[in-house]
């Protein structure tokens, strides 16, 4: 007869029960809710979560305490929401780990009403949504982008033929009042003059600002060191910031690797950021404090500038607007509305980013960050320069606005030049064909035959005449022109252009 094997008492469901809640890869919280908020039980995933050893009693570890919010407000409206509704699902909140870092979390949780023997219990599912969270950041910051980049390239159109239309009556004014204001008048004369010229400078720069972001500009690239250029921007700033109770505190990292930037144009948008900041600070106090930070990000090998200020902050439904066209919470007359979007079109054109975070009345960061520099990038060279000639000085202006071509021919007249004009390419090779020119000086942009077309043209039948060309257009948004003049490398200038620019640069190529 077989002996029969003594019979194992079943496992009790406790046991199992504990074996699935230690197991269990979500973050699992039983407690109390009332004024001190109890932990009951917490699993070794939820302690992991927050930063704890799996090991750490169950008491210690709070994930509803007020402090464990980064937010503070995000704790009474998590509280009074399951108060009211008795559960949540899939509520987004933002713990603080105990190293001080932080997580998003979904949370699923059921409030169990308090009764006469105990305080009303919480039972809640955490689920650790910080990655998504970063990748759906990531997704609506590079959404941004393309809309923002969008609504640049569908404005630019408009702008770009505004822009030529306004730079030829520009042109004429800014030559003919810099002409007269030379001459010996009357002072109230002399004063008037001085005012046509100075304003229609400041059209101009308006001009100028709107094709900033309507195109891609000519830049000249080279390997800078961004601190450098933070400090030459702030210095430009200390004087004014001196007489208007502003200071600036320096936090520049060392051993920045270099970025492959334009200077001038890193300035630009530096200081249209530091003189916003400036702004706000003394609307909201009379005085202000602001930090210029850098470092460098090795994980995206971006170098990184902030520029932070303790004003008022930006409200959050402004704060997607703030790089629009035109769109400023300043009062009429204060400004444009193009700083920070011609801060976003050089920064687009740099490969690099900018950005803005702020909260009401905390102030507001601004980040630039620019690609570092790789080892071997090759820096573009500056054209050859053009071949000097000196055997006369006569001038064939090709300029379709009867009166600008008037007044750059008067003044080079004045200056000493033999001039002809022609209204158009055609006209310009008649004159060409029955006469020697030592220089030309023409628009790009003309009916009949136009710059580029007569361009090619002197190339054939006048070699020599075609390297002695200044293209002056009003047409620089328009990226067919860029790519004339930089694959030609022909001199050339934008209108409105100063008289003396002009006349410089036809003295370097007529020599």
């Amino acid at each position: 007869m077989a002996l029969r094997r003594p019979r194992r008492s079943p496992r009790p469901k406790a046991a199992y029960l504990a074996d699935l809640f230690s197991s269990i890869r979500e973050g699992v919280y039983l407690g109390t809710l009332d004024s001190t908020t109890t932990t009951l039980a917490a699993n070794p995933h939820l302690k992991l979560m927050l930063g704890f050893d799996p090991n750490e009693p169950h008491e210690t570890v709070k994930p509803f305490a007020e402090d464990r919010f980064v937010d503070r407000r995000a704790h009474s409206a998590f509280i009074s929401q399951l108060r009211r509704d008795g559960a949540v699902s899939d509520y987004l909140l933002r713990l603080r780990r105990t190293d001080d870092s932080s997580i998003w979390v979904e949370v699923t949780a059921t409030l169990h009403p308090s009764t006469e023997t105990g305080p009303a219990r919480l039972d809640a599912l955490l689920r650790d949504v910080s990655e998504r969270r970063k990748l759906e950041d990531q997704g609506r910051d590079l959404g941004h982008q393309l809309l923002q980049a969008e609504k640049m390239a569908a404005l630019g159109q408009a702008v770009s033929g505004v822009a030529h239309e306004l730079n030829n009556p520009l042109a004429t004014i800014l030559t003919w009042a810099e002409r007269l204001v030379g001459h010996p008048v009357e002072a109230k004369t002399k004063r008037g003059l001085e005012t046509i010229l100075s304003e229609a400078e400041r059209a101009a720069k308006i001009v100028r600002n709107l094709l900033t972001f309507a195109r891609k500009r000519n830049t000249t690239r080279a390997l800078v060191d961004l601190n450098g250029i933070v400090r030459e921007t702030l210095a430009l700033r200390t004087h004014e910031q001196r007489l208007s109770n502003v200071t600036t505190l320096d936090a520049l990292s060392s051993g920045l690797p270099q970025v492959f930037a334009d200077s001038h144009q890193v300035k630009q948008v530096l200081l249209n950021l530091i003189i916003n900041a400036e702004q706000a600070t003394l609307a909201a106090h009379g005085r202000g404090t602001l930090v210029a930070r850098t470092w460098y990000e090795d994980t995206l090998g971006m170098v990184t500038l902030e520029i932070n200020d303790d004003g008022p902050g930006i409200p959050k439904e402004t704060q997607t607007k703030v790089f629009d066209p035109f769109f400023t919470t300043k009062a009429v007359g204060k400004g444009t509305g193009l700083g920070l979007t011609v801060a976003y079109a050089i920064m687009q054109e740099h490969g690099g980013k900018i950005r803005v975070t702020s909260s009401p009345e905390s102030g507001a960061s601004f980040f630039v960050s620019f690609p570092a520099a790789a080892a071997g990038r090759r820096i573009k060279q500056p054209p050859l320069p053009q071949p000097q000639v000196t055997i006369g000085s006569s001038v064939l202006v090709v300029e379709d606005e009867p009166a600008l071509a008037a007044a750059v021919a008067e003044a080079m007249t004045d200056a000493g030049y033999q001039v002809d004009r022609a209204a158009d390419g055609e006209e310009a090779l008649e004159r060409i064909s029955g006469k020697t020119f030592d220089l030309v000086i023409c628009d790009l942009k003309m009916p009949r035959l136009d710059g580029p077309s007569l361009y090619r043209a002197l190339c054939v039948r006048y070699p020599s005449l075609a390297q002695r060309v200044i293209f002056v257009t009003g047409d620089v948004a328009g990226t067919e022109a860029e790519q004339f003049l930089i694959e030609t490398g022909c001199r050339w200038l934008a209108k409105p252009f100063r008289l003396n620019d002009l006349l410089q640069t036809a003295h370097e190529v007529v020599g």
